[in-house]
């Protein structure tokens, strides 16, 4: 009977560990995703396509993307929802920006 108690409190812990994982790795493809949106951007591309290459895709389909051109930088910003192991649990979700100089297609800045 003890060992059953014990197998419910661990199997949280571990859900609850894994859960702090996602939440980490969610953050890391966000600031991923906002400077290639923001390189690409700067460059004169599709910064919105390039963030959504650069992550995984199962937090890429989630994902709210913007990197609109104009003056002197490009600012990219990227909001991942997290998703949930536990039930229980909800997170805010994680926004990340990047702002980089517009460059011209000789390679300086403009």
């Amino acid at each position: 009977m003890e060992f059953a108690g014990w197998i419910g409190f661990l199997l949280i812990a571990a859900l609850a560990a894994i859960q702090l994982g996602i939440v980490a790795y969610a953050a890391q493809q966000a600031g991923t995703a906002a400077r290639a949106a923001a390189r690409v951007a700067s460059q004169g591309g599709d910064g919105e396509a390039a963030g959504h290459g650069a992550m995984s895709g199962w937090l890429a389909d989630g994902a709210s993307i913007s990197a609109p051109p104009g003056g002197e930088d490009v600012t990219a910003t990227v909001t991942v929802s997290i998703p949930t192991v536990l039930p229980l649990l909800s997170f805010d979700p994680v926004t990340r920006t990047t702002t980089m100089p517009v460059t011209t297609s000789e390679g300086g800045t403009s």
